[in-house]
């Protein structure tokens, strides 16, 4: 893998291959957004828990879950790259109608979860700078709205990953609560799995934040929009990599900032926004302040890009126009979603004393429910060789794929009983 990657970053810097540095340049935006948006507030709070009651010894899952998703990740981006098509369109082409209909209706319930989540995310990170809900929301609402609905699909795209950026902040706050270097790099390499019900309930949590069914059908969408030629498929995949890395660097320090300050000290949180006000006597006021830009940050960007999974999915399955390039007379349904889901995402968060906790757990019982379904489809899809060519699976690929299906549905099945049936859990 290593080797792999050194060779093809030694072959863009050659003489001569400036031209394939700015194809690799162009091409790269729908792998780096859709995993960095993946630490969305909802899962910058599931690290931030996480870390603060196991420490730098969860570290080892993130390690599995990240290779994973680069797996199911790369499935998704070769497919639309080969069929030229969005996950649902394919799905709809090749299982029907009925099945795509009940996915997408399943879809469509855990991504609002998603974005009433993220709507607290920004509420929450608001008020940790003194700016009320009753500013933030709406503001943050309608300047995501603008900068989808009138800018291009380019120029929406460099916003998207300017917007990456900001998540260094969390490797900066990871940085500053100087934590044991040693024990991190033994803890990451070294699983310690405990039969313990909150252990495996975490690692269900992990799963099922960091590979989430919204991930699929945005990042194919993506590439479907800009039209990657199938001859530089080799750029998308990197693309992909690229940012399944990034966005395990940054949950990794998400883990590591918590686990080196609000673990050692025995103090366990429930929020991010905990987090964020418990660093500060412990690792330091400007650390608590950067991870309160990161949890900003990661909640307008998650609020643009979940509903626009949901337009590109529920369009595309139907037939209708979709794509961010397009105006709202061109696609009224694609925007018509997404200024729904916006602008009912707002409002719940305005509602005063709506119950958020039960919501949110809620959306993920969709998605570990989602999961499964759309990951095995993805696998029977990509091994088409009528669909793909000369592009299906390798026999290698296929043995690591299907490992990860069998662990995501057992740990979605797990996720899913005891969110619907809290009793069983053990006080």
């Amino acid at each position: 893998m290593f080797k792999s990657v050194k060779k093809f970053f030694h072959n863009l810097s050659q003489n001569g291959n400036v031209a394939r540095i700015l194809l690799f340049l162009s091409i790269v935006g729908p792998g780096l957004i859709t995993a960095n948006v993946d630490n969305d507030a909802n899962g910058i709070a599931t690290y931030s828990v996480s870390g603060s009651m196991y420490g730098y010894s969860i570290l080892w899952v993130l390690v599995l879950v990240t290779v994973f998703q680069a797996v199911i990740q790369e499935m998704c981006a070769r497919l639309g790259c080969i069929t030229g098509k969005g996950l649902s369109d394919v799905i709809r082409e090749n299982f029907g109608v009925k099945i795509t209909m009940y996915l997408l209706l399943v879809l469509l319930a855990a991504n609002f979860g998603n974005v009433v989540g993220n709507f607290a995310g920004l509420a929450a990170g608001a008020e940790l700078f003194g700016i009320p809900r009753g500013i933030a929301v709406p503001v943050g609402a309608f300047f995501i709205w603008f900068i989808v609905l009138k800018g291009s699909y380019e120029r929406t795209e460099k916003i998207f990953l300017w917007a990456c950026l900001i998540y260094l902040t969390y490797i900066v706050s990871g940085i500053m609560a100087k934590p044991d270097w040693g024990e991190v790099a033994r803890e990451s390499i070294h699983p310690k799995v405990k039969v313990d019900f909150n252990y495996i309930y975490m690692i269900t949590a992990i799963l099922g934040t960091t590979i989430a069914p919204w991930m699929q059908f945005f990042q194919q969408s993506a590439i479907r929009d800009k039209e990657v030629d199938p001859k530089n498929y080799v750029y998308v995949r990197w693309d992909t990599y690229i940012g399944t890395f990034v966005m395990a660097s940054v949950s990794c320090f998400i883990i590591i900032a918590c686990g080196a300050t609000l673990h050692m000290k025995g103090i366990k949180i429930e929020t991010a926004e905990q987090a964020a006000l418990a660093l500060a006597p412990l690792a330091g006021k400007y650390c608590s302040l950067l991870f309160g830009v990161g949890l900003i940050n990661a909640a307008i960007f998650a609020t643009a890009i979940i509903p626009l999974s949901s337009s590109y999915a529920i369009c595309e399955a139907f037939g209708w126009e979709s794509g961010m390039g397009k105006s709202f007379k061109e696609a009224p349904v694609f925007f018509g979603i997404f200024t729904a889901m916006i602008a009912a995402g707002a409002l719940i968060i305005s509602i005063p004393g709506i119950p958020l906790i039960p919501i949110m757990i809620l959306s993920q019982a969709f998605n570990g429910i989602l999961l499964p379904f759309i990951v095995i489809m993805v696998l029977i899809l990509v091994n088409k060789k009528e669909l793909m060519g000369e592009f299906v699976n390798s026999k290698r690929f296929n043995i690591v794929a299907w490992l990860a299906v069998i662990l995501i549905v057992a740990l979605s099945v797990f996720l899913v009983v005891t969110t619907l049936i809290p009793s069983i859990r053990p006080q």
